[in-house]
């Protein structure tokens, strides 16, 4: 604490006099600033230079043993959920190196063992060859770019090179990459020469290979495990203070590993599902989400409904609601509630039409049954109930009912903070937060990926391009948070019921069921997990994050943001940009974009309604009504003017319209194709 420099002033004059008071404090100052230039000066005088001072290290989380870690590792290579030729970590201690159905077979050097690391951080390569494809629009057809592929695959580690920001690559760079290694650029080829370095698309052809013929070097286990001289099966890792190991973990064997041109359905084993949690009165915001999924990704909306091509695996877009406060316990008819609420609300009502019912489907939310259903936590999670909402690290307390018998003075209408926060259904404004759904959803969308598989995606996403080499890629993701060698889960895969899923429950159980993802990530690095939960670059789906902490902005991409906000306020001296490029100048080459909150802010103040047209007339009339008290529901709407318009459109207002202009027949989507009804 810094002393208060006026009373001591007072002080001082009051008992020496105003003289010898202020040549006392005079004094004292000098001699304060003498001492703490002596201290530096002997510090750099006997302190060598290069002496590493303590840093603070966050407590471990590890709660199993490197045996287990070995089985879990074993397991997802052999699932096909690490088709990466990154090393796995050299302190995971395996003996043998892993069959790995996913990734190709690599000329290894054969090196004696007397030189041969203690343990092995490779595995054995017996996939099928890939097949790295040159996507770009064909004429005539040079106006849109094609589709991908079905079954086609990222190449993971060529995206790593080009984009990760540890080694100093930039987003700009990174989406040139992405947009031109996928047909994104419509034939308009302004690089010249070769571009294999560039491809990072793939397919898998051929059989799989005999892993019998493959000779796996072998390892003493004694060797591979010792420490300082020591035998230690658990050296290197650190448990959780005052936890106990885990029981040891076995796993039933994975499905064989099936290339996608083998399969007998294009979605047997790995249905395309996107998840999205969603608390509160339907608005704007899960629309443009479920907009953004109609126009980009490959459904068939311009095929007839009754046409199924076998080979093409249909995404799916289950959206969840919770229909109360995070705290509240669904009542008995609350599915049928969800679906009055969604049929009267003009913003969730287009998406009941049957041309989307095998691509759109709500879902209830209930956590209770949810947590039920996950076997690792099904028997022991009630013990941390009034613990549920922990985020970081930090509870945030359910206050019990009220004891009826309380005085009459005590208002019903005046509420506590603590009531408040506990009775919120969304996020209405930036000062009602609605922290408690906040924390649900991070636990939500790894129990919704655990059990049924499949992608989460936060509901402040928009989709930017087909996903179809991502759901090809069939290891686990997020993505990084911003500069942070951390995870952000607004974007998550995980593969159905698989042993990395376990792991991670079984330690959120340990750690107070806390997913947030700055907790997650220490789970996955105190137990050398990292790489089976890929960190992807933020370019992919957050491709502004980084201008917006004042990095690469000497080169930032295209739009230029400084801030989140210029999503929804582009600035005026850059505002010509949206109208004039449109959907395909809004950060090119990425897979989405997130906006980062902002739940109370139109995307389009001027014409804030879902303009769909006559088809969904009855939806725009109410909302209408709603955004304007002189216009009722069955008054005629005035003629829409140009003059009338924002001059400057923002970015967002530029999305919107061009999704509403696909649904209404105006426009293609952004492959070309035409929405039929």
């Amino acid at each position: 604490m810094l002393p208060n420099l006026l009373k001591l002033h007072h002080s001082t004059i009051a008992r020496f006099g105003r003289r010898r008071g202020r040549i006392f404090l005079a004094v004292g100052f000098l001699a304060a600033v003498l001492t703490v230039v002596m201290m530096f000066s002997l510090r750099d005088r006997f302190v060598p230079e290069d002496r590493s001072w303590p840093t603070y290290q966050e407590p471990s989380t590890l709660v199993y043993r490197r045996e287990d870690l070995q089985r879990i590792w074993e397991w997802e290579v052999a699932a096909g959920h690490y088709p990466s030729a990154q090393k796995i970590p050299e302190n995971i201690g395996l003996t043998t190196p892993p069959i790995n159905p996913a990734l190709p077979p690599r000329k290894s050097s054969s090196i004696p063992n007397r030189f041969r690391p203690p343990s092995v951080t490779n595995t054995v390569g017996i996939g099928a060859k890939r097949v790295y494809l040159d996507i770009q629009a064909k004429p005539p057809n040079v106006a849109y770019p094609p589709r991908p592929m079905p079954g086609s695959v990222a190449d993971m580690d060529v995206v790593m090179d080009h984009c990760d920001f540890s080694q100093n690559k930039y987003v700009r760079d990174c989406l040139e990459v992405l947009r031109l290694g996928g047909g994104l650029d419509n034939g308009a080829r302004v690089r010249r020469g070769k571009m294999d370095e560039w491809k990072y698309i793939y397919v898998e052809d051929g059989e799989l290979q005999n892993s019998t013929q493959i000779a796996a070097p072998q390892i003493n286990t004694a060797l591979a495990l010792k420490s300082q001289g020591v035998a230690d099966p658990n050296a290197a890792f650190v448990k959780k203070r005052n936890a106990d190991w885990e029981p040891h973990v076995y796993f039933p064997a994975p499905q064989k590993y099936v290339a996608h041109h083998d399969r007998p359905e294009a979605c047997d084993e790995n249905p395309h599902l996107f998840h999205m949690f969603w608390t509160g009165p339907f608005t704007d915001k899960p629309y443009l989400a479920l907009l953004s999924f109609l126009y980009t990704q490959n459904l068939g909306l311009h095929l007839d409904a009754e046409h199924d091509d076998p080979t093409i695996c249909r995404p799916q877009f289950w959206l969840w609601i919770n229909p109360g406060p995070a705290a509240s316990v669904p009542n008995p008819t609350a599915m049928r509630d969800m679906f009055e609420q969604l049929k009267s609300n003009p913003w969730a009502s287009p998406f009941l039409h049957p041309r989307f019912k095998d691509v759109i489907q709500f879902k209830l939310w209930n956590t209770t049954e949810q947590l039920d259903g996950v076997p690792e936590l099904k028997d022991e999670w009630r013990v941390l109930r009034d613990a549920l909402f922990n985020s970081g690290g930090v509870v945030e307390k359910i206050p019990q009912p009220a004891d009826s018998s309380s005085e009459e003075g005590d208002s019903s209408s005046s509420k506590s903070e603590e009531d408040d926060k506990v009775n919120r259904v969304g996020s209405k404004s930036p000062s009602s937060y609605d922290r408690l759904s906040v924390i649900l959803s991070d636990m939500a969308r790894f129990v919704l990926c655990h059990r049924f598989g499949g992608i989460y995606l936060d509901a402040d996403t928009i989709l930017l391009r087909d996903w179809e080499e991502l759901w090809g890629w069939k290891g686990a993701f997020a993505y990084r948070w911003s500069r942070l060698e951390r995870y952000n889960t607004a974007v998550l895969k995980l593969n159905k019921g698989s042993a990395l899923g376990t792991f991670l429950f079984r330690t959120a159980l340990k750690n107070g069921l806390d997913f947030h993802p700055m907790t997650v990530s220490r789970y996955t690095k105190d137990a050398a997990l990292e790489p089976l939960l890929l960190r992807l670059p933020d370019a992919l789906f957050d491709s502004a994050w980084l201008n917006t902490e004042d990095y690469q902005r000497e080169r930032p991409p295209q739009p230029y943001f400084t801030e989140f906000g210029d999503f929804f306020f582009t600035p005026r001296e850059k505002s010509a940009a949206p109208q004039a490029l449109g959907f395909n100048g809004f950060f090119r080459g990425a897979y989405s974009y997130h906006f980062h909150n902002f739940w109370w802010q139109p995307f389009d103040p001027t014409r804030n309604w879902p303009d769909l047209g006559p088809r969904f007339i009855n939806g725009e009339r109410i909302a209408r009504a709603q955004a304007d008290a002189s216009v009722t529901e069955h008054s005629e709407f005035p003629e829409d003017l140009v003059a009338d318009d924002k001059r400057d459109l923002d970015w967002s207002v530029v999305l919107k319209r061009t999704f509403e202009s696909y649904i209404r027949g105006e426009i293609p989507n952004m492959y070309g194709e035409w929405i039929k009804w």
